[in-house]
């Protein structure tokens, strides 16, 4: 049955102008970052809500990473955050990482935990404590050389709650002088990634509000250095691919933070509120191959609620899902009725292709590379939870 829908589906898409090989080489090729935060006991700002069978340690965190790339496909690489993932021997951590057929991706510094960054950390007043958090980031830069990552992905909750708590232009300076510092310690290829957000800890001002800003900081420290849009990370109502489209213009869209919102940055599942908004974002990435071929796609979740590797797991198959019907617009037809200002055709256009089911082919393609058809059915019937429940119960975490 699932073989006659596939068949179905390749010669509707076939007649729609869609090539069908092509469409399966780019899904197979697409590659999401999983973050290590996300296997963990997280919660509110009221407390941490325990899952049973949830990573303890680094390692455990990697295990999990590990099996959904295995039922996925996609999730080659994850993300650490250092602060959080704590680790003497981090060549060890990358060789073990590697023997579960995984590899660590971004390093991710913390420098709004500490009671030192109270009152901000590349703005703070204090040269105290500015140098502490370069530290911080040179330190990140270190594992980032000894895993094999090459980037650094920033972000800050430097902010002010008040009218005159703080000089909008001396915090300017103050920032920028601190990212040019951890610049000029790039090497080859690595990038830093400057991450975006209008609001929270800081409601007054933020001193990273929106993505002007963290482009107009980008383009201040050179090439190596380029905008991450979280989806969290916005204002109602704003239009998020408009941004994505411009920044790619401009070579300058670096990496995402994948999650969904429905009032602020909730972390939510990917896709689970807007998943059209989701789709018209891909579309965006779809249309520039080459030069979304160099953006970062990670994932940026701690979710309380749900059991970890099970939302894990919904949220690639989302991300798959809204990239695959991104590849099938025909964009022949879409420019030729945007030219004839034919406005019912061109969103017809995109229309058709996210309304249709892509589940027959993500299936295929699956299983070409050697991946069950469906990796949420394959976790619970490979009785997982309760495999790793049993483990870490048993043994405590180092």
């Amino acid at each position: 049955m699932s073989q006659d829908a596939y068949k179905v589906l390749c010669d509707q898409l076939e007649t729609r102008g869609v090539r069908v090989a092509e469409v399966k080489s780019r899904l197979k090729a697409q590659h999401i970052e999983t973050p290590s935060w996300a296997y963990s006991d997280t919660g509110t700002r009221f407390g941490i809500y325990k899952q049973a069978g949830a990573a303890r340690t680094l390692y455990e965190k990697i295990e999990d990473a590990a099996l959904v790339n295995r039922l996925t496909g996609v999730a080659r690489t994850m993300a650490v955050h250092i602060g959080w993932d704590q680790s003497d021997d981090w060549l060890g951590v990358k060789q073990y990482a590697e023997s579960q057929g995984l590899k660590l991706g971004s390093v991710n510094p913390n420098v709004f935990q500490g009671q030192d960054y109270k009152f901000g950390a590349f703005t703070s007043e204090e040269a105290r404590v500015r140098e502490r958090a370069l530290q911080a980031h040179f330190e990140c830069i270190d594992i980032m050389r000894t895993i094999g990552s090459e980037v650094l992905s920033v972000w800050y909750g430097d902010g002010t709650n008040y009218p005159g708590q703080g000089d909008f232009r001396r915090r300017k300076r103050h920032l920028l002088a601190c990212l040019r510092e951890v610049y000029s310690r790039l090497q080859g290829k690595e990038t830093i990634l400057v991450e975006y957000k209008f609001f929270e800890p800081a409601f007054y001002h933020t001193d990273i509000a929106d993505w002007g800003l963290a482009y107009l900081l980008a383009s201040n420290l050179g090439e190596q250095a380029k905008v991450l849009v979280d989806l969290g990370h916005h204002a109602h109502g704003v239009n998020i691919e408009h941004i994505v489209a411009v920044l790619l213009d401009e070579g300058k869209l670096g990496g995402f933070h994948f999650n969904n919102r429905k009032y602020a940055d909730d972390d939510l599942t990917v896709g689970s509120i807007n998943p059209y908004e989701l789709f018209l974002i891909y579309c965006e990435l779809a249309a520039d191959e080459v030069a979304s071929r160099e953006v970062a796609y990670m994932v940026d979740q701690c979710h309380y609620l749900k059991p970890k590797t099970e939302e894990m797991i919904q949220t690639i198959a989302n991300l798959q899902s809204a990239y695959a019907k991104a590849l099938i617009v025909n964009r022949t037809r879409l420019k030729e009725a945007q030219l004839g200002r034919d406005l019912v055709a061109a969103e017809n256009e995109l229309v058709r292709a996210f309304n249709t089911d892509v589940q027959p082919l993500l299936e295929e393609v699956r299983e070409e590379m050697g991946c069950p058809r469906d990796p949420l059915e394959a976790f619970r019937k490979g009785g997982y939870l309760e495999k790793a429940i049993q483990a870490r119960s048993s043994k405590t975490a180092s």
